[in-house]
């Protein structure tokens, strides 16, 4: 993975195909998810600017996308995995030595103890940029939100736990209804989300168990008691 960050008018930048190649992905997609990016980023010609590249087999020339440090961190968030992880800690290490590269040197000391300083200065600053880099890693982690594919397979659940009581209980349409909407309120108020595909990556496994061990609440038993009541007596009259 060499050259993961170039310099190009006096920036550290990467390229939607390095990216694609890096983390092993089809570079239309790559392109996808960045024009996707755009219909929601105000300023995204501050982070990304589109260029041409010449394929080095037939010659011809094919679109790519150039991204600042920024605009890569915005778009490697979707990106999940232990691999990904790796990459983008490369990646970003990449960004730290090309800018550090691109930044106007200080004069090097000619003295055995400035050199000693200079050293010494460097390691404190690569420590902290460590740091900075894990924290800002983590904190993208623990945010990221659960994706369409996953969605789907909490909506999934939802339906099959539902179809399932009903299905053991012998109840009947508006029985249904209740819990679904009894089981989606549930799953917001505990997860605090408005809607279930604001739930957090993270939380995507304990979002399935809750699911699968999730039981009718007292009101929500009562009203479906009630339903079946007066149907029992609609049937005897």
């Amino acid at each position: 993975m060499t050259n993961l960050v170039i310099m190009k008018d006096q920036q550290a930048v990467t390229s939607s195909l390095q990216v694609a190649e890096v983390f092993g992905k089809k570079h239309q997609h790559v392109l996808r998810d960045l024009l996707n990016l755009k219909e929601g980023v105000q300023n995204w010609t501050d982070l990304f600017f589109e260029d041409n590249y010449v394929h080095p087999q037939n010659k011809q020339t094919y679109p790519q996308i150039i991204m600042n440090r920024d605009g890569f961190t915005l778009l490697a968030m979707g990106f999940t995995g232990k691999a990904a992880l790796q990459f983008k800690l490369k990646y970003i290490e990449a960004f730290n030595q090309m800018e550090d590269h691109i930044r106007q040197q200080p004069q090097i000391p000619d003295t055995p103890r400035g050199l000693a300083l200079l050293a010494l200065a460097a390691n404190e600053e690569a420590s902290q940029r460590i740091d900075d880099i894990n924290e800002r890693l983590v904190d993208i982690e623990e945010n990221k939100l659960i994706t369409t594919e996953d969605k789907g397979t909490i909506d999934r659940a939802v339906q099959k736990k539902v179809y399932q009581i009903c299905k053991d209980q012998h109840l009947g349409q508006g029985a249904k209804s209740m819990l679904f909407q009894d089981l989606g309120s549930s799953i917001k108020q505990l997860f605090g989300v408005p809607n279930r595909g604001r739930i957090k990556d993270k939380d995507f496994p304990k979002a399935l168990g809750f699911i699968d061990h999730w039981q009718p609440s007292s009101v929500t038993k009562e009203r479906i008691n009630q339903i079946q009541t007066e149907l029992d007596m609609e049937d005897r009259s």
